[in-house]
């Protein structure tokens, strides 16, 4: 080697070393500024090396002001972004720099390619909930017009004159909204950069098959109600419910069993207490002289619209066709003619009062009612006998003195209307007539002794008792 060439050589090791020498100098010199973070720190994400605290915040939050996006990897390969400019996204660093840089500079401010220098700190996150909606909502995997909807396999809706089906499953390709909003929030928060619907589980998915055991079962229930029938009975006439018409009272038919619109099968009672019901209406009456009369009373009957709507909806329920007796509340002696063929008939007009057994008077006796002159007159209705009693004391009301307007003793007494009832009238010689209109009781209905003793063999507790004029 020639010595021009050994000094050329020379020079370059010589350059060489001052280069690095100089290079070293300035990282060493870098790494051993303890305001600033190391070559290489990495904060939530972002390369904060050489920066100060104050330095690092500025670039850490300008960083996701300006930059931030998240991206939503879809099927197919295919990915949207949502940038945090569209949606106002800010993050604030409240605390935890100072103690990185602190931790840095205890630990010798190590620096370089096999230094692990990144953290995560705690930080506040904010958007605005109403942009990030409208962003979610304008994503091709919830909007696009070419999505298949995902559905569990069902039964159908029900059709006149067609059977219950189950329709099979769909899997199709849409997201869970729900899903979505709350994997979306979640990478917001955590100011994750990148999210796989997949792999979160935002795809519908179906849950149902065709094939279910219970799905089948419900299907075979609903045409069950489908093909029964419920007969009410009213006596010698009656309603019939189909189950054409049951259909159209279902509502849904899920794991917990089928559901019946409450508020059609309380219509329907409702519609037939209407029709049915006679207490406290008017009902017509055949006279013991032959007139054709309408009498009422509270006597009759009167359905109990709520339990029989429950009971109704239970028979929807077990699938049964059945002939049913509706509950009542208040019940007559007949379905048909409410007072049957046993009552008493006070003709009040006539002055007569009459006993019927299965339908043929057994027992007649003329009688005196309430005086009319002194407003006393005995009111009209359907009635039941109360009780009946012997030797029994009759009072009217008790005046300041502590007698009583009158008291009378009977040896029958038979009362239907509160304190108007049937009895014996020793003081009287004559009954019938028109004694009633000026001479008549306070309101009772007199009967000649052996008359009341006869009625009182016969009479017996709930027997009907009309009274008319």
């Amino acid at each position: 080697m020639s010595r021009k060439q050994s000094h050329a050589g020379t020079i370059w090791i010589i350059a060489f070393l001052t280069a690095l020498f100089m290079l070293a100098g300035s990282v060493v010199a870098l790494a051993d500024d303890a305001s600033k973070f190391v070559p290489g720190t990495k904060i939530n994400g972002v390369l904060v090396g050489g920066m100060t605290v104050e330095e690092a915040k500025v670039q850490i939050e300008g960083f996701y002001g300006r930059e931030y996006q998240l991206t939503i990897k879809e099927k197919g390969g295919t990915s949207e972004v949502i940038k945090g400019s569209d949606i106002q996204y800010r993050v604030v660093i409240t605390d935890g720099l100072q103690n990185i840089l602190a931790q840095q500079n205890n630990n010798g401010r190590l620096a370089g390619p096999d230094i692990e220098n990144s953290s995560v700190l705690k930080s506040t996150v904010t958007y605005q909930e109403e942009k990030l909606k409208e962003r979610l909502d304008s994503l091709a995997c919830v909007s696009n017009k070419d999505i298949v909807v995902t559905q569990d396999a069902k039964i159908s809706d029900w059709q006149e004159g067609q059977p219950f089906t189950v329709i099979a499953e769909v899997q199709g390709n849409s997201v869970n909204r729900r899903k979505l909003d709350e994997v979306a929030r979640a990478a917001l928060t955590q100011e994750t950069r990148q999210i796989s619907l997949e792999e979160k589980n935002c795809y519908d998915t179906v849950t149902v098959t065709s094939g279910d055991s219970e799905l089948a079962a419900r299907c075979a229930a609903l045409n069950q109600i489908r093909e029964m029938k419920i007969t009410y009975l009213f006596g010698n006439q009656s309603e019939v419910l189909n189950g054409e018409q049951l259909c159209t009272w279902i509502e849904g038919a899920d794991q917990t069993g089928i559901h019946i619109s409450g508020a059609k099968a309380a219509e329907y009672i409702q519609s037939m207490a209407v029709k049915y019901d006679t207490a406290g209406k008017a009902r017509p009456f055949k006279a013991a002289d032959g007139r054709d009369l309408s009498v009422s009373g509270a006597y009759g009957w009167q359905m109990n619209q709520e339990a029989e709507t429950q009971a109704l909806i239970a028979m929807i329920k077990s699938g049964q066709s059945q002939e049913r007796t509706p509950q009542y509340s208040l019940a007559a002696a007949d379905r048909n003619v409410d007072w049957g063929g046993n009552y008493v008939e006070a003709d009040m007009a006539a002055q007569h009062v009459y006993m019927y057994q299965n339908g043929s008077v057994i027992w007649d006796s003329p009688c005196v009612t309430g005086n009319v002159s002194k407003k006393l007159t005995t009111p009209e209705g359907i009635y039941t006998l109360n009780y009946k009693q012997t030797d029994r004391v009759l009072r009217g009301e008790k005046k300041p003195d502590g007698t009583y307007e009158y008291e009378s003793h009977v040896d029958y007494w038979m009362p239907f209307n509160g304190g108007i009832g049937f009895h014996d009238a020793s003081w009287r010689s004559k009954f019938g007539g028109s004694i009633y209109q000026t001479g008549g009781s306070h309101g009772c209905i007199n009967l000649p002794p052996q008359k009341a003793k006869a009625l009182y063999e016969l009479i017996y507790t709930g027997i009907p008792v009309i009274c008319h004029y």
